[in-house]
C-alpha cells in the first residue's frame, strides 16, 4: 500500500521564557511529520532553526517536495541523497525509522544495533539573566547538570553567582557563539574558578582559530560549527567535544554515522536537543549510550508536553515508549 504524508505545525508554550544570547522565546513551533502505510504510524518531529537559515514554512515546504518520493517507497538511505542536512530531513528521517520500528515489531533501538538504551541524566538550561536570576534559578532548581546560558559581557559573575548556589553541580557553559576573542582569557578565568565541565561554542562559527590558543584548560564543545560529518577535519585541533544535534545532522541516520566518525578521531559526544517536545528528544535518546554529556531536556522547558511524552525523574530520563516512538 502506498505511504502516506502527513504535516502539522504544533506550538507548545515554554513555562516562562528561553534567553539566550541571540533572544528570548515563550513558545516552541514545531514541525511534525506522520508516515503512514495504511496499517503503521511513524512520527517524527523537527524544530526550524532560524540561525541555520530555516523557516517553519520553507521546513514544511521541503519535507511537502518529498511526498510522491514517499508515496513511492523512500527509505532513510535515498533520504540521505535528495534531502541536506538540516530540520526538514530530521522530520522524515525519525518518521522512517519509526515506521520501520512499528511494521516490523522490532524497536528502534535493536534496528540501530543498540541492545538496550538505559536511563540517563540530562542537563537542565539556565536562561541568560542577571547573575541574581540565573543564580536564583540554578538553586531553586536543584539539578545535578546545569547548562548556563552566557552572553558575553558579565558572564564572569553569571558563572560565579551558578556556582556559589549550585556548588556540587556538573555546569556545563554555553555562550552560543557570544564570546569574543578578548574575551576569552578572562571567561575562561571564570570557568576555571568555578570548576565548570565544559565551555561549549564560546566564539563564532567561523572564528574557532582563536581557540586553538586556549586549549587545555577546560574542555571546549562544538555546536554551531559542528552539524554533519563534512565538519569535523575543520575543527580538529579546536575543540574537545562535538555536540551532536538531530535538527542539525538531518536526522538519526547520519548522526549515528557522524558520532562514528567523531570517536575515531578522539572527540567526545555530546546529545543536545531544540527546544521541543519528547517526540524530538525519543530518537536522541539512541545516542545518549556513546555520550559524555547529555541535554535533552526540552520537555522540561515546556509548560506541558504531549501526550505519551518521554518519564522525567527529575534529571533522569528514562527511553520512549511504543506509544510515543520507535
Amino acid at each position: 500500500m502506498p505511504r502516506h504524508l502527513t504535516l502539522a505545525v504544533e506550538h507548545f508554550a515554554i513555562a516562562g521564557r528561553f534567553v539566550i544570547s541571540r533572544g528570548a522565546r515563550t513558545e516552541a513551533v514545531v514541525v511534525t511529520a506522520t508516515i503512514t502505510d495504511g496499517d503503521h504510524r511513524g512520527r517524527g518531529e523537527c524544530v526550524p532553526y532560524a540561525r541555520y537559515g530555516e523557516s517553519v514554512e520553507g521546513v514544511v515546504a521541503t519535507i511537502e517536495s518529498q511526498r510522491v518520493a514517499i508515496a513511492g517507497g523512500l527509505d532513510r538511505t535515498g533520504l540521505q541523497e535528495v534531502l541536506p542536512a538540516g530540520a526538514a530531513r530530521n522530520a522524515l528521517d525519525c518518521a522512517l525509522w519509526d515506521l520501520e520500528a512499528k511494521i516490523t515489531g522490532v524497536p528502534a533501538h535493536v534496528l540501530a544495533g543498540i541492545a538496550r538504551v538505559p536511563r540517563t541524566t540530562t542537563a537542565y538550561t539556565i536562561s541568560l539573566g542577571t547573575p541574581e536570576a540565573m543564580g536564583y534559578a540554578a538553586q531553586r532548581s536543584r539539578r545535578p547538570i546545569l547548562k548556563i546560558k552566557l552572553g558575553g559581557a558579565g558572564d564572569p559573575a553569571r558563572i560565579a553567582a551558578v556556582r556559589a548556589a549550585a556548588p556540587d553541580a556538573v555546569i556545563i557553559a554555553d555562550a552560543n557563539e557570544a564570546w569574543t576573542p578578548d574575551m576569552l582569557a578572562d571567561n575562561l578565568a571564570a570557568c576555571d574558578r568555578a570548576a565548570v565541565a565544559l565551555v561549549e561554542q564560546p566564539l563564532p562559527a567561523g572564528d574557532d582559530q582563536h581557540l586553538a590558543a586556549h586549549r587545555g584548560l577546560i574542555p571546549f564543545g562544538a555546536d554551531e560549527s559542528l552539524h554533519t560529518r563534512d565538519d569535523l577535519d575543520r575543527l580538529a585541533g579546536l575543540y574537545d567535544v562535538v555536540n551532536v544535534k538531530l535538527d542539525k545532522t538531518g536526522g538519526l541516520t547520519e548522526a549515528f554515522a557522524l558520532i562514528a566518525d567523531a570517536e575515531a578521531r578522539g572527540l567526545g559526544i555530546m546529545v543536545g536537543c531544540m527546544v521541543g517536545t519528547s517526540l524530538a528528544m525519543a530518537p536522541a535518546m539512541l545516542l545518549t549510550p556513546r555520550a559524555r554529556f547529555v541535554d535533552l531536556d526540552g520537555p522540561l522547558l515546556l509548560a506541558e508536553d504531549r501526550p505519551d511524552g518521554l518519564l522525567y525523574e527529575g534529571s533522569v530520563v528514562s527511553p520512549p515508549t511504543p506509544a510515543l516512538w520507535g
